[in-house]
């Protein structure tokens, strides 16, 4: 018989393209991936990798076997999910991904009561990206994600994805609190005109954002500080450099000699919980969107 956990490690090497990835997605070491597969070609007697360089590629049995995966991992979640009904609680493990801000700003207050209300359930927490995180759900990887948008750059869903919207996140100007328009009631795009940002790096949500507003409005944002943690760029504004668009969640208090100066029009993300449709009947999928509705409404009440 086949090992199921072998079978799963072939599929992740054909999704993810290498062992590597593979092993990032599943949370092994990839010597342990390359175990898996080596032993699958003994239990199989099948010729699953060839070398081709550095990496390994999968032999055309080895895509056969893969797509065969597939569909029994597809039955297999089935199965899973309908003991789990029977049973009418939250049992078994539940992976979240939440982007950076959401895992310091709603998290610590969801989890706690997630996790004693429901004492069968393993829950297990990963700092993601929205656009990794929502490929990740959609792969059967991450069980429910939490994500945001913003107006003008929304966040595409592949199909099978469901979501529902927790809530908006207002985001301010922030500067140094020696900076020219720190005395000013609200900013315009205009009036950012020649200023150095800090900004996320190029391909995230935020930093598209920042690209097409200020675009819309006529300016070509120069973006001098590419800096991921918001923090950082806290610690930066704090020491005088540069110029920067941060929400309030997870921001905490701002530091001496920053000064945020509302943006107008008002900009917000928009904050999503994302989860597989077809595993929707999980009871471990609805109390955590209860959870994650109630702790934002926590959040937003007090």
């Amino acid at each position: 018989m086949i090992d199921l956990g072998r079978l799963r490690a072939l599929h992740a090497v054909a999704t993810h393209g290498s062992v590597g990835s593979a092993a990032d997605a599943l949370g092994y070491t990839p010597s342990a991936i390359s175990q898996q597969l080596a032993k699958l070609e003994r239990e199989t007697r099948t010729v699953l990798v060839e070398k081709r360089g550095r990496g390994i590629v999968l032999t055309d049995a080895a895509q056969q076997l893969a797509t065969t995966a597939a569909q029994v991992l597809q039955l297999v979640e089935a199965a899973e999910l309908t003991l789990e009904e029977q049973h009418g609680q939250a049992i078994g493990s539940l992976l979240i991904a939440a982007f950076p801000t959401a895992a310091r700003g709603l998290l610590p207050a969801v989890l706690p009561r997630l996790i004693d209300d429901n004492p069968a359930l393993d829950v297990r927490v990963s700092e993601t990206d929205p656009f990794e995180a929502v490929a990740a759900v959609a792969r059967g990887e991450i069980h429910i994600a939490v994500v945001h948008d913003w107006h003008n750059t929304p966040l595409a869903l592949p199909d099978e994805v469901s979501r529902v919207k927790l809530g908006s996140d207002p985001a301010d100007i922030l500067v140094p609190a020696s900076h020219r328009l720190a005395g000013k009631e609200f900013v315009r795009a205009d009036d950012l005109v020649g200023e150095r940002w800090i900004c996320q790096p190029a391909g995230t949500i935020c930093h598209d954002w920042l690209i097409r507003t200020m675009r819309k409005a006529g300016v070509e944002p120069d973006v001098a500080y590419s800096v991921a943690e918001y923090q950082t760029q806290l610690a930066m504004l704090a020491r005088g450099i540069g110029i920067g668009l941060l929400p309030r969640l997870g921001r905490g208090s701002l530091p001496e000699g920053v000064v945020a100066v509302p943006l107008q029009p008002a900009p917000s993300r928009r904050l999503y919980a994302v989860w597989r449709t077809a595993t929707a009947r999980r009871p471990a999928i609805a109390v955590t969107l209860a959870a994650l509705k109630a702790g934002w409404q926590d959040r937003d009440t007090a």
